[in-house]
């Protein structure tokens, strides 16, 4: 089992106590990173073998800072939940490289490749370097600097050992 961390808006975390289970929700999507996200799951799907197509819950591996902001809107009461999981079951790739997918651009790790015209193919597949997190720290374009998240689909009850409610700033 390993350690992660996810940020949950307090209605979440009511339907949560309600239901024994955490999973992501299609509602909460912006409609332009819909494309992004099931781009996503369909990763899960090639890359966790458990996974069974739930909506992406997002985790982040050390402990978020509460103090800062961004995490949920300003004033929002939310829960910060340390859960327990196998690492099978989280496909972990990096925050940074992740908005690339977000804005459908083409990831590389060499800048020469950047300014370069790409099929919508060859863009949905150098996407796939976002997990490529060893290839990723070792590039020179990266700067060795890695902000790892992971995605999951469902987060049972048991598997939450600290729940934590805060203000978000």
């Amino acid at each position: 089992m390993v350690t992660y961390w996810t940020i949950q808006t307090m209605d979440k975390w009511k339907v949560v106590q309600n239901v024994g289970y955490l999973t992501g929700n299609a509602e909460f999507i912006w409609e332009e990173f819909v494309e992004p996200y099931k781009w996503m799951m369909a990763q899960m799907g090639n890359r966790l073998s458990n996974y069974v197509g739930e909506y992406l819950t997002w985790l982040w591996t050390e402990r978020p800072d509460l103090r800062r902001s961004g995490h949920l809107a300003k004033g929002e009461q939310g829960v910060l939940i340390k859960v327990e999981i196998d690492d099978e079951d989280v496909l972990l790739s990096d925050f940074q490289a992740w908005h690339i997918v977000l804005n459908y651009d083409y990831m590389s790790l060499n800048v020469d490749e950047v300014d370069q015209d790409y099929s919508d193919e060859e863009i949905r597949k150098s996407w796939e370097l976002i997990f490529e997190l060893e290839k990723l720290k070792d590039s020179e374009g990266w700067g060795g600097l890695l902000h790892l998240q992971g995605v999951t689909g469902e987060i049972r009850a048991s598997q939450m050992k600290i729940v934590k409610t805060f203000i978000a700033r």
